[in-house]
């Protein structure tokens, strides 16, 4: 199996619900939801940070809004950032003096020096947020696998210096309205390469999954990365 299991320390199964709400709260096959699938042993804990947690089931401008993290990783382009996650964020941060068009208006200023595949990492003070952006090169449509590595590179230098910046969360790039993430193949990478990269680039936030991925079971996921080695081992036939 490539999840780890707890062992149940008595014979009754766990209630979720009070009374019978539970019967009326089993989803059917149309139902947007996901399986959660249990990963290592809750008992064992060090603490060096060595996983990136994956926010399943939760609401990403809820958590800023209530100042759960001091640093956000998103996206950003010289073009039109209208529906991109930092300024949905500015429009709804008490306080904050940024808005759509100064958002767009700064990226512009930069955006002139980079080349092709270039990544520039900026910086935006929410006040209450710091806003870290991978800017994408006007001469690209969308961003590219190795955009986002090189950007993470970065972005984990920016965290390592100034431990004041965690918590961090980050958006996924995947399922983006404004900054889409394409792979060499031309389409939308796996979940699974996305957080490769940022875990190789050394980044160690949280990261939340697409509204889009609501809708992936009846396979399973996890909670945390890096996933099992038992998944590898399914992966290469097997048990």
């Amino acid at each position: 199996m490539a999840q780890g299991t707890a062992k149940r320390t008595t014979g009754e199964k766990p209630r979720i619900y009070d009374e019978e709400v539970g019967l009326l709260m089993q989803a059917d096959e149309l139902a947007h939801r996901i399986v959660l699938l249990p990963c290592g042993d809750p008992r064992q804990a060090t603490p060096g940070r060595h996983r990136i947690r994956i926010q399943w089931g939760q609401h990403l401008l809820a958590d800023l809004l209530a100042f759960k993290y001091r640093t956000l990783v998103c996206g950003v382009n010289a073009n039109d950032n209208s529906q991109g996650m930092i300024s949905q964020l500015a429009r709804l941060l008490p306080g904050c003096q940024w808005n759509e068009k100064s958002i767009t208006h700064h990226a512009q200023a930069f955006a002139r020096s980079l080349d092709e595949d270039e990544v520039l990492v900026m910086k935006y003070d929410f006040d209450a947020v710091e806003v870290f952006a991978l800017l994408r090169p006007p001469a690209r449509e969308h961003f590219t696998l190795s955009m986002l590595e090189r950007g993470f590179v970065k972005v984990a230098e920016m965290l390592e210096s100034r431990r004041d910046r965690m918590p961090c969360a980050s958006v996924s790039f995947l399922g983006a309205k404004s900054n889409r993430l394409v792979g060499s193949d031309g389409r939308e990478p796996s979940f699974e390469r996305v957080l490769r990269i940022m875990f190789e680039s050394g980044y160690r936030g949280d990261v939340y999954p697409s509204l889009g991925m609501w809708e992936c079971a009846p396979t399973g996921v996890f909670a945390a990365y890096p996933f099992p080695e038992g998944l590898d081992r399914m992966r290469s036939g097997g048990f």
